[in-house]
């Protein structure tokens, strides 16, 4: 059994954005058949899959505004005004296990790996991957 880590860095350049990331990852893998843990470590960003569709990606950023809205008063606003970023990632998810099959993801025919930024533009985000397998 191999286990191997590595680590994606992405720059944002909007508060919200979506990258998908899925090729990234697959250059990543060097195991033939296993699982990858991908990980965001950051509390104001999400690892999601999903189809990488423009509307789709469109209606998840009206989604998540609509839920977690400028109307309120958000208590975490008090320490760093980005409460409504931090809000949204945990309606998402930090990670991510995804099987591998053949040395690649084995994802769905219309299914991506997408990075979601929620409080950018911001440098040097550190997403962690972890390959284990044969």
């Amino acid at each position: 059994m191999k286990i191997k880590n590595s680590k994606l860095i992405l720059d944002t350049n909007k508060n919200f954005e979506i990258i998908d990331i899925t090729s990234k990852i697959n250059n990543e893998i060097n195991i033939n058949m296993g699982i990858a843990n991908i990980f965001t470590k950051h509390s104001t960003s999400a690892i999601v899959v999903n189809e990488n569709e423009k509307g789709l990606l469109n209606d998840l950023e009206f989604l998540l505004e609509n839920l977690v809205s400028d109307k309120y008063s958000w208590q975490h606003d008090l320490i760093d005004n980005n409460a409504k970023s931090h809000l949204k990632s945990f309606l998402l998810s930090s990670g991510e296990s995804i099987p591998i099959f053949n040395g690649n993801l084995d994802l769905g025919v219309w299914q991506s790996v997408f990075f979601v930024e929620l409080d950018g533009p911001r440098k040097n985000r550190t997403i962690e991957l972890t390959f284990i397998g044969e």
